[in-house]
């Protein structure tokens, strides 16, 4: 069993099991003066990763490349203050409902549901104040072979205009097996959409080399939704097959870019599975050697080539641009709620939402 560690100062080990520790210091404080706890995971592999209880959110790994040298591989800002402002969700988990909902509305049963419209005239990841605005209760844990974080908060009937208590958890756990497995849980008390996920931006080169176009991108994707202008998906379902969409081989993110008017910002559906956690993406540097494998339950990925970051400053002083990070975002089909055809999203009170995405790291 883990050993717990008496005692705590600015800087606490929690846990150390094997060759895995976990320690915890505060991130910072709220303007309502809630504490951000940041919590630290080290495996035996020399992997790091921080997370914090503001948004659930992964705020920064360290993978060694290929030489064994760690480096940062995520997009995001050293201090709470950054997260409490205005930023492209970096590392945050998003919720009630991730991606876009049309006009802000659906219909469920016999009544109509009118959300938050953030981005007009459409709603987005969960609203003006989504789930990555929040504090959330954190509870570290070891176990063999890794260590990790259960985050967890009560999302009250009609936030953000959704139906429904929502009791929601979101789990990090960091593996000797170089793995970082992100499970999501929640129950509700009445009939509500669900449809959560991670919004981390991936530069498996480092943030401080510039643009992912160069990494390599495989999709176990057959097809994918078409969008409007405004990102909202047609309602169809299209082959990849001779369209800038076809990652089925292995290419470069950039190489048929060009042809994507504002850069890649579609979901890809995932091909039929004979297990429920299948592979959906591998993301690969060449020049680190880095790669990341991501396994999931979902049923699509939303593929985000950072189109409109444009000029953040991040952390260590960076200025994070266009392209700068690629999103996986695995979850359900956008705007399910209001296209019958897509996979429902719809969570009853007789049921539970789980959802596991598994990022998997080894150098080439």
């Amino acid at each position: 069993m883990a050993r717990a560690v008496a005692g705590f100062a600015l800087h606490r080990l929690l846990y150390r099991y094997e060759t895995m520790t976990i320690t915890k210091t505060e991130f910072g404080t709220t303007p309502e003066n809630e504490t951000v706890e940041k919590f630290t995971i080290t495996n035996n592999n020399r992997i790091v990763m921080d997370v914090i209880s503001y948004g659930a959110t992964l705020l920064s790994l360290k993978v060694p490349d290929r030489d064994k040298k760690p480096g940062e591989v995520t997009l995001g800002f050293g201090n709470l203050e950054s997260y409490l402002g205005e930023h492209p969700y970096f590392g945050s988990t998003v919720g009630r409902v991730a991606n876009r909902i049309e006009n802000g509305q659906f219909g469920l049963g016999p009544r109509k549901v009118n959300l938050q419209k953030n981005e007009p005239p459409n709603h987005l990841h969960g609203g003006v104040k989504g789930f990555n605005r929040y504090v959330w209760s954190a509870e570290a844990f070891a176990l063999y072979g890794g260590a990790g974080v259960r985050f967890s908060r009560l999302s009250g009937h009609n936030e953000e205009g959704y139906p429904g208590k929502l009791q929601v958890s979101v789990t990090y756990t960091l593996t000797d097996q170089n793995e970082v497995i992100i499970d999501y849980y929640a129950k509700t008390n009445r009939a509500t959409p669900v449809n959560l996920t991670n919004h981390t931006y991936w530069n498996l080169a480092g943030p401080e080399n510039g643009s992912v176009l160069n990494h390599d991108l495989q999709l176990s994707c057959d097809q994918f939704l078409p969008v409007r202008e405004d990102s909202i998906p047609t309602g169809e379902i299209i082959d990849v097959a001779g369209t800038p969409m076809d990652f089925r081989k292995s290419k470069r993110v950039g190489a048929e870019i060009q042809s994507v008017p504002g850069g890649y910002d579609h979901c890809f559906v995932v091909n039929e599975r004979r297990e429920p956690l299948a592979p959906v993406a591998m993301l690969w540097d060449r020049k680190s050697g880095r790669a990341m494998e991501v396994l999931s339950t979902m049923p699509a990925v939303q593929v985000y080539t950072a189109n409109k970051l444009n000029g953040i400053p991040g952390r260590n002083g960076l200025i994070f641009k266009k392209h700068y990070g690629i999103c996986l975002e695995t979850q359900f089909h956008p705007n399910a709620v209001n296209e019958p055809a897509f996979p429902s999203c719809i969570l009853r009170s007789r049921d539970e939402y789980r959802h596991q995405t598994v990022h998997r790291f080894l150098t080439r």
